[in-house]
């Protein structure tokens, strides 16, 4: 059976970067401002407060998983009144050593796990737009354990130390996100696949994108008649079925288009397309230039 999850996760290319250890004591509060690259934090022992520009403000606690997909800005802080210092996202993560805020002496109240990678995704927008703006799981030892693998790992220069790295942020990745996979969850691609009736038609479209798929066809994979598997779709994944099908296709178009093993024409007909003109056509309403400008630029 076709995972669509695994798909969009394999087009996204994590690939990590960056991961330390972070304390706090006494009185403490950071903001960092906005960094586009998904961040990750686990947190080991003690709590604090966290507030993600856009999101319900969270109390973290022992145990407790948080993921970011594109890490905007956000306010993390101790239990004490404070005007939280300005952090540049980037210089943090450039500094050696673990983080330490407020009181600098004695057992810190805080202590967690955390770090960012960066998805090596051409298409990695349109695909992120399909995940939650923030997963916060509790109590989930299975993800605390893949954390410290991650910074394990980092620390370390062992043969093969890359492979692991991308491999870890994959589970970690898979992990977190399907425990979102919920009828309550954000609009998106999880929500989607939490509802077993539009799963189905998702996973058809992922199993065959050059299928010259109709509305009707679709909704009758999902056992649904057509108005009412259109509503369902736009509330649960947060756009129109054949968009989807369309951002699906492109997206493979530019993976194909990017590894420059087939030519246009072969593009277009695993895409879906009867022509390489028609295909052309489409690729640059959709992406702003022709697919061999498209593939030459993407050798450089």
């Amino acid at each position: 059976m076709v995972d669509p999850l695994s798909e969009v996760i394999g087009l996204l290319r994590p690939r990590a970067v960056f991961t330390k250890g972070i304390s706090g004591a006494g009185r403490w509060g950071v903001r960092y401002s906005d960094f586009g690259h998904p961040g990750f934090a686990v947190v080991v022992e003690g709590a604090c407060r966290l507030a993600v520009d856009g999101q319900t403000p969270l109390t973290l606690e022992a145990g407790d998983f948080v993921l970011l997909p594109t890490t905007p800005g956000f306010t993390m802080t101790g239990f004490e009144p404070v005007v939280p210092t300005l952090i540049d996202p980037s210089l943090a993560a450039s500094a050696e050593g673990e983080m330490r805020r407020g009181r600098q002496d004695g057992p810190p109240d805080l202590r967690m796990l955390g770090g960012f990678f960066v998805f090596d995704g051409e298409d990695s927008g349109l695909l992120v737009s399909l995940l939650p703006k923030q997963v916060h799981v509790r109590g989930v030892e299975r993800l605390s354990i893949l954390v410290k693998l991650l910074v394990d790992e980092a620390a370390t220069r062992q043969a093969g130390r890359d492979l692991v790295l991308t491999r870890l942020v994959e589970i970690l990745l898979v992990e977190s996100l399907r425990l979102t996979q919920a009828p309550g969850a954000p609009a998106g691609l999880l929500r989607g696949l939490g509802d077993a009736r539009l799963a189905e038609a998702i996973r058809h479209i992922h199993a065959d994108p050059a299928r010259p798929w109709t509305m009707a066809q679709l909704a009758k994979e999902a056992a649904l008649s057509r108005s009412a598997f259109f509503d369902r779709f736009v509330r649960g994944v947060g756009m129109p079925p054949m968009e989807y099908l369309l951002a699906w296709r492109m997206a493979l178009a530019k993976d194909l288009l990017r590894r420059q093993q087939v030519d246009i024409a072969e593009v277009a007909e695993r895409v879906g397309y009867g022509s390489a003109s028609t295909f052309s056509t489409a690729f640059s309403r959709h992406v702003g230039q022709p697919p061999g400008r498209y593939s030459r630029a993407s050798a450089h």
